[in-house]
């Protein structure tokens, strides 16, 4: 073998090597990311149950909705990942489920905390922008599920159109939140709220 030939031999070597401990350097450095899994969603048959008023679900679908339910317009983070799933009747009901995965559990509880702020002012901020417009509000109180949930109505109505009744629940099991609606024509007085209350239950036993 030549001077030459070696010298070229040894240099290939070199930055074999080379490759080599850099590509285990990079893999020692690099961490996989964490693996996000979808959580539980609420079923057709978990929603409130009517005579005649039969369920159907959407697909699970990841990303927030085209649409936020009512009263939560601009909660949703921009941050954090989010799946939604929209349910509709063959009638006037309509109703969706939004779950966010928070970058922690302080975060989730502030999210939480500021969903519930939005829905309990939802009502005197629906009128502040609807000029002849009448709406109401009651708090149904807290459900002792996981890390807690809360379950609010908003009954909104203007002269031209009839009333609408909105039920919202708020929960939370570690670092994902929950967001149920259920909405249809009518007013709080008609609104099925020991029935929501448990699908709300549902929706934050099923987020694990």
């Amino acid at each position: 073998m030549t001077r030459r030939t070696t010298r070229r031999a040894l240099t290939t070597a070199a930055t074999a090597a080379l490759a080599g401990a850099l590509a285990l350097s990079v893999s020692g450095s690099v961490q996989a990311a964490p693996k996000v899994s979808t959580p539980g969603f609420l079923a057709a048959q978990d929603m409130p149950q009517a005579d005649g008023n039969f369920w159907t679900a959407g697909a699970v679908t990841a990303g927030a909705p085209e649409t936020d339910p009512f009263c939560l317009e601009k909660v949703l983070p921009a941050q954090g990942t989010t799946w939604h799933r929209q349910f509709i009747t063959d009638l006037d009901t309509t109703g969706a489920q939004v779950s966010v995965q928070a970058s922690g559990n302080a975060a989730a509880k502030k999210l939480a905390a500021k969903a519930e702020a939005a829905v309990a002012a939802c009502a005197a901020d629906w009128l502040r922008t609807t000029p002849g417009g009448t709406a109401s509000w009651d708090d149904y109180g807290r459900i002792a599920v996981e890390e807690g949930a809360r379950v609010i109505g908003v009954g909104v109505s203007i002269p031209e159109a009839g009333p609408g009744v909105h039920l919202l629940g708020i929960g939370r099991d570690g670092d994902t939140v929950t967001l149920v609606a259920w909405s249809q024509l009518g007013n709080l007085d008609q609104a099925p709220v020991a029935a929501f209350k448990k699908t709300t239950t549902t929706a934050v036993n099923k987020l694990r």
